[in-house]
C-alpha cells in the first residue's frame, strides 16, 4: 500500500506563510489537544491510528515553522529543504528528529500531561495509555555519493554500498535463541515503573524507564548465539538513492530506515548521504545559475561573429554583435540548472572575453601599428560604457 502523501506544513496547521509565531503556536495547540492519541484511547484501531498519524503530522509541521531558520528553509525549498522530505525516500535534511517533550512544553507549559505523562507515548505507535514500551532506535550512518552536472540538472539514482548492523538472521532480529521472551516481572509489560509521592498538593505520580528491562517490557532468558541478545549482526546492504534535480556540494540526504537496526526489532536509523559535486572543465556554477566564458578574438569582436557554447544538454551558438566590448555577458534563459524545490530553471551566463596576444610577428605589428593610427581605433567610449554599473547590470536582466 502506497504511503500518505505529506502534506504541507502550513496545510497542516491552517495557518499561512504570513502567519505570526503566535499564530503558529496557537493553531498547533489546537491541533495537539485534538489529536493527542491519548484522547482516542476508547476509539477504534482505526480512530487511534489516525490520532497518532495526525499528531505526529501537526507536531511535525510545528518544530519546523516554530523555527525562523527551519522556516525560511522550507519556504525555499519545500520539503527538499527538511529532513527526510519524502517518506520513504531521501530528503535534504534540516532538522534533524524533533523532541516532541520540548515541542509540547514550550507551547503548554512545563508538565504538560493528559494522565499517561507525554513519556507514555513511544515513537507515535505506543498503543495507547499505558502501554509505554520503548523500541530501540538504529543509530544513523553516513556515506558520499558524487554526481556529476549533467546528472544534477535531470536527476539520477546511484547505488551505494554501506557496512551497517542488520537484524540477526538466526534469531530474525528478537536477541532470543528460541524467539521466546517472557513479560518483565518489574513493570508487568508496560515498560515503566510509577512512583506515588505524598507532597503538599497531594499524591503526585512520577514514571520512569523500567531498570529491569530497560523499557522494553520483556526480558530474555535464552539469548541468541549469533547476536549475543542484541538482535543484530554486521552485514552490508546496497541502497538506491534518489538525487533529485538541483542538488549542490555538501547538500544531505536522508534515507529513512536505511540506517543501523535497531536492537530487538527496534526502529532503525536513517542513512544520511553528503552530495559531492564533481567540478566541471566548462562552467562555473552559482546556486542555478551556470557562467560559462567565452573566448572571441580582436576581430571577431570588431565585425561580430557567431560562436557556439556548450550548455548541459547539448550546444547552441550565440550571436556576437560587431563592437562588442570584452565583458560583455550574455543572458541564455532556461539554460541554467533546476531550482533545487523543483519550482523552474536556472539562467546561463556567457562571459565575453576578448583574448589580447602576447606575441605576435614583423607583419602582425605593421598592421596594428596602422590601425592604432586609425581614429575609428581610438578609445571613445560612451557614458554607458564607462559606468561600472551598466556592465554589471546585464547580469540582472
Amino acid at each position: 500500500m502506497a504511503e500518505k502523501q505529506k502534506r504541507d506544513y502550513y496545510e497542516v496547521l491552517g495557518v499561512n506563510k504570513n502567519s505570526t509565531p503566535d499564530e503558529i503556536k496557537s493553531a498547533y495547540r489546537k491541533a495537539a489537544l485534538k489529536w493527542h492519541p491519548d484522547k482516542w484511547v476508547s476509539g477504534t484501531d482505526e480512530e487511534k491510528k489516525t490520532a497518532e498519524e495526525n499528531f505526529k503530522e501537526a507536531s511535525e509541521a510545528y518544530s519546523v515553522l516554530s523555527d525562523e531558520n527551519k522556516k525560511a528553509r522550507y519556504d525555499r525549498y519545500g520539503f527538499a529543504g527538511m529532513d527526510g522530505s519524502s517518506a520513504g525516500g531521501a530528503g535534504f535534511s534540516g532538522f534533524g528528529d524533533f523532541d516532541l517533550n520540548d515541542i509540547l512544553n514550550s507551547v503548554f507549559g512545563r508538565g504538560f500531561d493528559f494522565g499517561g505523562g507525554f513519556s507514555s507515548f513511544s515513537g507515535f505507535g505506543g498503543g495507547g495509555r499505558g502501554s509505554n514500551v520503548v523500541r530501540e532506535r538504529g543509530s544513523n550512518i553516513r556515506g558520499n555519493v558524487k554526481v556529476s552536472l549533467k546528472e544534477i540538472a535531470t536527476g539520477t539514482t546511484k547505488k551505494i554500498k554501506v557496512k551497517k548492523d542488520i537484524a540477526c538472521p538466526h534469531c530474525h532480529g528478537s536477541g532470543s535463541e528460541n524467539g521466546e521472551t517472557e513479560t518483565c516481572p518489574t513493570c508487568h509489560g508496560r515498560g515503566q515503573v510509577v512512583q506515588t509521592v505524598n507532597s503538599f498538593f497531594g499524591q503526585m505520580q512520577t514514571a520512569s524507564v523500567c531498570p529491569t528491562c530497560g523499557g522494553r517490557g520483556s526480558i530474555i532468558k535464552n539469548k541468541c548465539k549469533s547476536c549475543g541478545g542484541s538482535g543484530v549482526v554486521k552485514g552490508e546492504e546496497v541502497i538506491e538513492v534518489k538525487i533529485p534535480a538541483g542538488v549542490g556540494e555538501g547538500m544531505q540526504l536522508t534515507m529513512r530506515g536505511k540506517g543501523n537496526a535497531g536492537p530487538h526489532n527496534g526502529v532503525a536509523g536513517d542513512l544520511l548521504v553528503l552530495i559531492e559535486e564533481e567540478p566541471h572543465p566548462d562552467f562555473e556554477r552559482d546556486e542555478s545559475t551556470l557562467i560559462y566564458n567565452l573566448f572571441i578574438t580582436i576581430p571577431e569582436a570588431i565585425m561580430g561573429t557567431q560562436a557556439e557554447v556548450p550548455t548541459v544538454d547539448g550546444k547552441v551558438r550565440v550571436k556576437i554583435a560587431p563592437g562588442t566590448q570584452s565583458g560583455k555577458v550574455l543572458r541564455l534563459r532556461g539554460k541554467g540548472l533546476p531550482v533545487v524545490n523543483g519550482y523552474g530553471v536556472g539562467d546561463m551566463l556567457v562571459n565575453v572575453n576578448v583574448w589580447i596576444p602576447k606575441k605576435f610577428n614583423k607583419k602582425e605589428e605593421e598592421l596594428l601599428q596602422q590601425l592604432a593610427e586609425s581614429e575609428n581605433f581610438k578609445p571613445n567610449p560612451t557614458a554607458e560604457e564607462k559606468s561600472f554599473f551598466s556592465k554589471i547590470k546585464d547580469y540582472f536582466n
